[in-house]
Parts: C-alpha cells; structure tokens; sequence
C-alpha cells in the first residue's frame, strides 16, 4: 500500500527532532511538504534539512516557535499562509512539564504550564488554522503515552497534561464532526530519545535492560509511520480515539511476565 500526499502540507510543532522529526520524514517520504516548529536553541537546521534529503524528502520548512506563545503561533501561521492555501495535517507534538521528585513539588502554576505546554496547542493550532486558513486540518494528531495510566517516576504533571490531551480529543471529535477532520492521539512508550533521558535519568535506559528485552525500546520512526497511516486516507474510519504504538507491550510488561522469565532474567 502506497500513501500519495503530495500537494498536502504539513504542520508538526517540535518536528526537529525525537518523534516530531521522523513523523515529518515519513510524511515528507509520501510527498507532503512539512512546516516544522521549534523552541529557541534546540535545533540544528541544517542537520535537520540533510536528513530530509537523504530520505528523499521536500525539504522542510523550518521555524523558530514556542507552540504556547499565542504570539509565535500568530506570526507562524501568518508566514504559512502567504505560500499555503491551506494545513492538511497537524501534528501536536510538543510537550514540556516539571519533572516531580515529591509532594512539594506540586504547584499549580506548574501545573497549569504543563497543560500550556502538552495539551493546549492541539485546540489553540486548531482554531487559529481555521481563523487564518478557512478550514480545519483534515487531519489532527496529537501525541501523549502510557504514562496516562501507568506509573512513571517524576511523570506526574507530564501525565495529568496528556490526560486532558487525551479527553480534548475526544470532545473536539464531537466538535468536528460534521467538518471532515479526522482527530486522534498516538500513544507511546520506551522510545529512545533525549526526552526520555531528560525526564527519566541517563541511566534509566541501562536499569531497564534488567527487566526488559531489548524489542521494549521502540524507534521513533516506529510511531511516525503509524501518524502517516492515520493521514493516509485509509484510516478515515478511524477518528477520536487513542491508539497506542508499543508493539503490544503493555499487555505483558508486568509482574506475570518477569516471574515467566525470572530465570532468563537472572531474577
């Protein structure tokens, strides 16, 4: 099965790198042109363009926004729009929040950033797509993880923002429903990237390989392929939901699965 989005433009907040980039690289494999965001200082632009052309690739259009300044989205979607008559894709991808090492650490500010940062973009994008453009996104993805509703440590804020993530999809689905926009949310978990060395600790990933076989860390290419399915237009059946891309790990990653191989693993 071949995808064909050429003539189709894309818009992935936080596309420069982890996720966000390999979303934007299989979607600029199918032909779409890519618009990608980033914060201040945390791109290499030129690495970014390279790897697009060794995948053969538009190359991309870059620029510098935070996806919770209202400002810089004005400003980005304005640019956009002199070159584009419309956004078929959105991907919501940045996420930021305090990582909470105890009780104290909850503040409501600190809460309230997160949710700036992890939930909202994916509505105030929306709206502001339509404003600018005249028409929804035909396609809205956000991303969120597991950590909705398995522990993590340090992952509370992080957790409670996807979880509004997560029901605003559902609602806007509702919302959208009589204007042709598919809307859902990929799910991920374990995936090798800076963001989960930052929220986790270097060393998560080594204390890991104790309990966990090696097929548990997926590649981001992984869930940037299944984002280009649900935009593909064979998934169109497919809208408000939460599909979760860990290989069916959640199923068996638990204390019934390590007591099974309690030898192999040396437990």
């Amino acid at each position: 099965m071949s995808v064909d989005l050429r003539g189709k433009t894309a818009l992935i907040t936080g596309g420069t790198m982890g996720i966000g980039l390999e979303t934007a690289l299989s979607l600029a494999g199918a032909g779409a042109q890519c618009a990608l965001t980033y914060k201040w200082g945390t791109a290499d632009e030129d690495a970014v363009r390279a790897r697009f052309r060794e995948a053969g690739g538009r190359e991309p259009l870059i620029f510098r926004a935070d996806a919770a300044n209202e400002e810089d989205t004005c400003e980005l979607l304005t640019r956009l729009r002199q070159d584009h008559d419309k956004i078929d894709i959105f991907v919501s991808n940045v996420s930021a929040a305090l990582v909470v090492n105890t009780l104290d650490d909850y503040t409501r500010k600190d809460l309230y950033r997160s949710i700036d940062y992890s939930a909202w973009p994916l509505v105030h994008y929306t709206q502001q797509i339509r404003a600018m453009f005249g028409r929804y996104p035909s396609y809205i993805i956000g991303l969120s993880s597991t950590g909705v509703d398995q522990y993590a440590k340090g992952y509370d804020f992080m957790a409670a923002a996807k979880a509004v993530l997560e029901t605003l999809c559902r609602y806007l689905n509702y919302r959208l429903q009589h204007d042709s926009v598919r809307i859902n949310i990929v799910r991920s978990r374990n995936i090798r990237t800076q963001a989960l060395a930052d929220t986790f600790g270097a060393d998560f990933e080594r204390f890991a390989r104790r309990f966990m076989r090696e097929e548990h860390f997926m590649d981001a290419s992984e869930v940037g392929n299944v984002i280009l399915a649900l935009c593909s237009g064979w998934m169109d059946g497919y809208s408000g939901q939460v599909l979760t891309v860990d290989r069916g790990m959640s199923f068996f990653d638990n204390l019934m699965r390590l007591y099974h191989e309690r030898e192999e693993l040396a437990l």
